[in-house]
């Protein structure tokens, strides 16, 4: 039997997206991930705007093969306020994007914030531009710049030191743009706040457990996995980016420990995982290639990049083939797993550096063409040689 491929995928913001669908295709992309950016978070996805956003994505002979994502609503998270309504309708959208065709929904859990990076464009060695979580620049953000009640508790007496340091050489411009790079919204939201708007949110969730929280998740899945299942639709959480706590916001999608209790909580093919091996790969105790076949079965979506860990917590977006990730090892798997299935799964080149001409271009953060051509290259030709590798 001939080996299986990867469905190579490109994330695609819209109309609005400077990458465009032509873009893509010239990269060698076939499937689009893609979302309805314009429907407020909580209303139902009606099936004509759907349509309609597929028909774009195939007249430019692709597929959208994955949705990412379709956000949650904070009530649902809190269970609070209107929880049961914003429920149902994901329960519809699921059903409505099940007419449609479209297998993978690709969502998060994370409270108030999605992703969370210090500084959007931080210069590597080769002069390109990455995203970068600077530990001590959070830190003194929450201390200094949003203080948030009872933040000094989470920080050792050094993490303090080194924070008021930070904040101490600060100037104006920097502090405006650290707040700008946490809280305006980043690709994939379309929630930005205020500084104040931004503590009032925080402060609905300090109160809240890791376990709590996870039971509210668990309670959110025990409702729309079985649409999904009638919809023929696969769920695919995406993990804390970050993975671990900031802001005192609780962490519930962080460790293999983390998926154990989600995916044995609802426990059903349609309930699964987006594994990204940059978001798993920030903690050094996570180990990537044990958790692809751990949890290969209830693999629904692949994001692969890399970052470069340092010792205080920080990290940056390395080259998707460098970094503190050995790829390699995590692609073996991934090839092998995929063997497995009688569709491909999907993978898609996350984030990458703004490189080359974009240099001087207006980019999503992390979504610019080049960089991440660049990574799709790399990662297809490693999935090309160990292919050829299987077939020996």
């Amino acid at each position: 039997m001939p080996l299986k491929q990867l469905e190579q995928t490109w994330r695609w913001f819209g109309d609005q997206d400077p990458v465009s669908l032509s873009d893509i295709r010239q990269a060698g992309a076939t499937g689009i991930v893609s979302a309805l950016h314009n429907i407020p978070i909580g209303e139902v996805w009606p099936v004509a705007s759907i349509r309609a956003h597929q028909a774009k994505i195939e007249a430019a002979g692709l597929t959208w093969s994955v949705v990412e994502s379709v956000p949650v609503h904070d009530e649902i998270k809190r269970k609070t306020g209107d929880w049961e309504r914003y429920t149902e309708n994901y329960r519809q959208t699921l059903s409505n994007l099940g007419a449609c065709r479209i297998p993978v929904v690709t969502y998060n859990f994370m409270p108030v914030l999605d992703w969370t990076r210090t500084d959007l464009r931080y210069p590597v060695a080769d002069g390109s531009l990455a995203l970068r979580y600077d530990a001590t620049a959070l830190a003194a953000f929450d201390l200094f710049l949003l203080e948030r009640p009872k933040a000094v508790q989470d920080y050792d007496s050094s993490q303090l030191q080194r924070a008021r340091a930070y904040f101490a050489q600060m100037g104006a411009p920097a502090k405006e743009a650290l707040i700008k790079t946490l809280i305006a919204g980043l690709p994939g939201t379309d929630e930005g706040y205020d500084l104040n708007t931004m503590r009032e949110k925080v402060a609905l969730y300090q109160k809240l457990t890791p376990e709590a929280y996870r039971q509210n998740l668990l309670d959110f899945l025990a409702a729309i996995v079985p649409a999904a299942e009638a919809a023929d639709v696969r769920l695919a959480i995406h993990p804390d980016d970050p993975p671990f706590s900031i802001l005192g916001l609780p962490r519930i999608v962080s460790t293999a420990t983390d998926m154990e209790a989600i995916l044995n909580g609802v426990d059903h093919p349609n309930n699964g995982l987006c594994f990204c091996t940059g978001s798993f790969g920030a903690r050094a105790d996570n180990d990537l290639p044990a958790m692809v076949t751990q949890f290969g079965s209830r693999i629904h979506f692949f994001h692969l990049r890399n970052v470069q860990r340092e010792p205080d917590g920080s990290f940056y977006e390395d080259d998707h083939l460098s970094g503190s990730t050995n790829m390699y090892t995590v692609m073996k798997k991934i090839v092998k797993l995929q063997q497995t299935r009688d569709h491909s799964i999907p993978m898609r080149p996350d984030h990458g550096h703004q490189m080359l001409d974009d240099l001087t271009k207006t980019v999503n953060p992390g979504y610019s063409a080049i960089g991440r051509l660049r990574g799709l290259a790399e990662l297809r030709g490693l999935e090309y040689g160990l292919l050829q590798q299987l077939k020996d």
